[in-house]
């Protein structure tokens, strides 16, 4: 049976790893990741935006700047890309994480959500305070269990007891000092652990209250240089298996639209053969490993922002175009995948999952549905499946991988056109 090629048109999928789903519109292909969306009009591109909690900046003074190793005429060109990269990065990490503050029902004031410090440092509590009618002496307490409290620069006279110990109390005979010392109590964890929390008790008289403390160790952006063309921002990636005739049809008509953008191919073949070219890279694996495998292995490599994910017997079309796909992505700092029609076909699909306590759930696939309609993408709607022509963010697919069991689906070869 002779294989024919799928013809890859464009139309978009925009893909986001927030909540479970997949954003789809209609006659397009997706891929399986946390949410993607897939929009009728490249034009309706979207950027969101939430309010976030201003973090204390740092000091670098004594330290060697890595500017001192890039050369003058490109200095000013590279801190402009990185500041961008560094704007979307706030954006897809960013969580809710302004402090909302608990007014009184009770007269304690605290952030009930709580807030995020790192390990073992010293960081201030925000938001606490007294708000209560006049009395003769007030007195407030804090207690917590794997850490410190303590109330900064503390003057002669200001009543604190406690100091550096699980439990702080303070007290005063004017409220506005009171409050004044509860807006310098700092929490410091005594254990180093990079991801936990710890509970604060807060009490006044007969009022007690609780929040908590996420500890978090601080995590190091990672940021690509975007460069300043589609070769600097995309590489595309394949796996092959004894497909060599299919292989060389692809890598031929992408040459004819990117002749420079790098091209990487894992090769799991019985008896693999040499593929060779400019900007090819090919890494030989163990006989039949599978495609995840290939997939884990093409993504370790891939070292520019994004890569294309295309099956070895696709071919480009004239209409293929790969900057459609990062001008979304880069619109759109939360979508982590976008792809796009393959043969004039659609494939897509949701996912039910029921838990059972004892035996295990039940997942269910329906295919052609989907969750619902995109907010403010019209023809956009969120599914959980999708088939394999897709750019994606090469640090989210990393966090998520490729699952190595899952081998190998076939299907029958079949011709098909583009529509």
């Amino acid at each position: 049976m002779m294989s024919t090629h799928h013809f890859l048109k464009y139309f978009l999928i925009l893909f986001a790893m927030t909540a479970l789903g997949i954003y789809v519109m209609p006659r397009g292909v997706w891929n399986v990741m946390n949410k993607v969306t897939f929009c009728a009009s490249p034009k309706q591109d979207r950027v969101f935006h939430k309010t976030s909690l201003n973090l204390p900046t740092c000091s670098c003074e004594e330290a060697t700047s890595t500017r001192e190793f890039v050369p003058q005429e490109k200095l000013d060109d590279i801190l402009k890309r990185r500041a961008k990269e560094y704007r979307q990065h706030k954006l897809r990490t960013r969580t809710n994480s302004d402090i909302l503050l608990a007014l009184p029902n009770c007269p304690l004031q605290y952030p009930f959500r709580g807030f995020t410090v790192a390990p073992m440092k010293k960081s201030v509590i925000p938001g606490l305070a007294l708000q209560t009618q006049k009395r003769k002496l007030y007195k407030v307490s804090l207690s917590v269990k794997n850490g410190v409290l303590s109330v900064d620069d503390v003057l002669d006279g200001e009543q604190v007891d406690g100091q550096d110990q699980t439990e702080l109390s303070i007290s005063s005979s004017n409220l506005s000092l009171l409050n004044d010392l509860l807006g310098r109590v700092m929490y410091t964890s005594t254990i180093y652990h990079i991801r936990t929390s710890e509970l604060v008790q807060f009490s006044f008289e007969e009022y007690k209250v609780m929040f908590p403390i996420m500890i978090r160790r601080p995590s190091i952006p990672v940021l690509f240089d975007p460069g300043n063309d589609i070769n600097s921002r995309v590489t595309i990636a394949t796996k092959t298996f004894l497909r060599y005739k299919e292989l060389k049809v692809l890598i031929k008509s992408i040459r004819k639209l990117y002749p420079n953008i790098k091209i990487i191919i894992a090769d799991d073949s019985v008896q693999p053969e040499s593929v060779s070219g400019n900007n090819i890279e090919h890494y030989i694996m163990p006989p039949a490993k599978g495609w995840f495998a290939g997939r884990n292995l093409l993504v370790s490599q891939v070292t520019t922002k994004y890569f294309l994910w295309v099956d070895d017997d696709f071919v480009f079309l004239n209409k293929t175009r790969i900057e459609s796909f990062v001008e979304i992505m880069e619109a759109i700092p939360e979508l982590d995948v976008l792809g796009g029609e393959v043969s004039g076909e659609q494939f897509y699909f949701k996912f039910e999952y029921v838990e059972d306590d004892e035996e295990g759930g039940c997942l269910r696939r329906f295919i052609g549905s989907y969750h619902q309609p995109l907010s403010r993408f019209d023809g956009c709607f969120i599914v959980d499946g999708v088939t394999n022509y897709f750019l994606a963010r090469t640090d989210a697919v990393r966090r998520v991988g490729f699952d190595p069991f899952l081998k190998r689906v076939g299907h029958t070869d079949n011709s098909s056109v583009s529509s």
